[in-house]
């Protein structure tokens, strides 16, 4: 079957981290058999700031871990849609792309005779409700939603008649334990500063807590304000900039534990959705410990899988127990990742998405092709 992907970006997951699942799914799908194809916006806004700060050879570096995949770009203003859509079965198109791109592919279908699905990962639907109401989702059959509580959303306000739950997960051959690495240090966090979403809780839970225990950490992200970087250092947190997804297994492997910090969208409005930062981490087997969170779909075991702490003080004393405990440290390494793989990973992901394919009325010989021998 050939699928188009409409994503923001396949090449850059500079402070995009749709680019982490995206990834995952199309080498997934494309082990499975389908011929998968991404299209993404030339100049896009997270490739454009990659290639601002780290140049063109970090853009393209990407393709040293995923190394059959290439983005097909295309010109936002005047797309060839006659080229992109000829002989598609599939179309899957992404909730950060502009609402005329919307619009069209909704409208194109009838000529090109394709199913199109909408996939959202991302807050707007209750931060941004205007622009999201303003989208055309006619003769769309259906979305891919990453919580139950998206789900209830889009059924609540009719924006697509047939909505699934389609939580992210890990690329696990990607994101997996790597051992016997030597320790540069306790904690690591990695995360975008984003849009002031977690600053106080990101000061609570992981600034105040490294500052008392004088530990020895780092914090790995783009768009920090000089405010939040003075006060890493005034905690003795040091700043390692931004770290592309493919080295993140490198990084966990030399630090003792994380942490999850979620956005408040996440925490106030999004009951149930993670993202995608925890299943990496897990996978990669270092011990995590959570902000407060509603783990509303039990996707996993609070106090097993994960430690939790319901303010920075909790966080503190969390950090210090791992940090102290070999047995309780390894404990957490092995049963996170092993949640992850029983539950959690791109195959998990792949498996409902077909599902999904079924019962969208594509045909079973479409769904299930011979699968292929990939090194990616």
């Amino acid at each position: 079957m050939k699928i188009a992907l409409f994503y923001h970006s396949l090449a850059s997951d500079w402070n995009h981290g749709n680019a982490h699942f995206l990834r995952g799914m199309v080498r997934e799908l494309s082990r499975r058999g389908h011929d998968v194809v991404v299209y993404e916006p030339e100049n896009g806004w997270s490739l454009s700031n990659l290639k601002k700060d780290h140049g063109a050879g970090k853009a393209s570096e990407f393709t040293t871990y995923y190394s059959r995949m290439k983005p097909r770009f295309y010109d936002q203003d005047n797309p060839d849609y006659k080229a992109m859509l000829k002989d598609v079965d599939l179309v899957i198109v992404h909730e950060w792309n502009p609402h005329e791109l919307i619009a069209a592919l909704g409208k194109l279908k009838p000529a090109f005779g394709y199913k199109l699905l909408f996939h959202d990962t991302h807050h707007r639907a209750v931060s941004d409700t205007e622009s999201m109401s303003r989208y055309d989702f006619s003769n769309y059959d259906g979305a891919l939603v990453f919580g139950d509580v998206l789900k209830r959303i889009y059924l609540q306000k009719g924006w697509v008649n047939k909505v699934c739950t389609w939580h992210e997960a890990a690329d696990t051959e990607l994101f997996h334990p790597i051992l016997e690495t030597e320790k540069e240090g306790d904690l690591v966090w990695i995360g975008n500063w984003g849009d002031d979403e977690r600053a106080a809780e990101l000061e609570e839970f992981l600034i105040r807590p490294v500052k008392n225990l004088g530990i020895k950490a780092k914090v790995y992200g783009v768009r920090y304000p000089e405010t939040a970087l003075k006060a890493l250092k005034e905690a003795g947190i040091e700043y390692g900039g931004y770290l592309p997804n493919y080295n993140a297994p490198e990084i966990f492997a030399r630090y003792r534990v994380t942490v999850h910090i979620p956005r408040r969208p996440y925490v106030e409005l999004l009951q149930g959705i993670p993202t995608i930062r925890p299943f990496e981490a897990l996978a990669c087997g270092i011990p995590l410990i959570s902000a407060p969170w509603d783990d509303a779909e039990h996707l996993f075991v609070s106090g097993r899988d994960f430690l939790t702490a319901d303010n920075g003080s909790q966080m503190q004393a969390a950090i210090l127990r791992v940090l102290s405990d070999d047995s309780l440290a390894r404990n957490l390494s092995q049963t996170g990742r092993n949640t992850i793989l029983a539950r959690h990973t791109c195959v998990h992901r792949a498996d409902e998405l077909e599902a999904v394919f079924a019962e969208i009325g594509l045909p079973q010989s479409a769904i299930h092709p011979k699968p292929k021998t990939l090194n990616t």
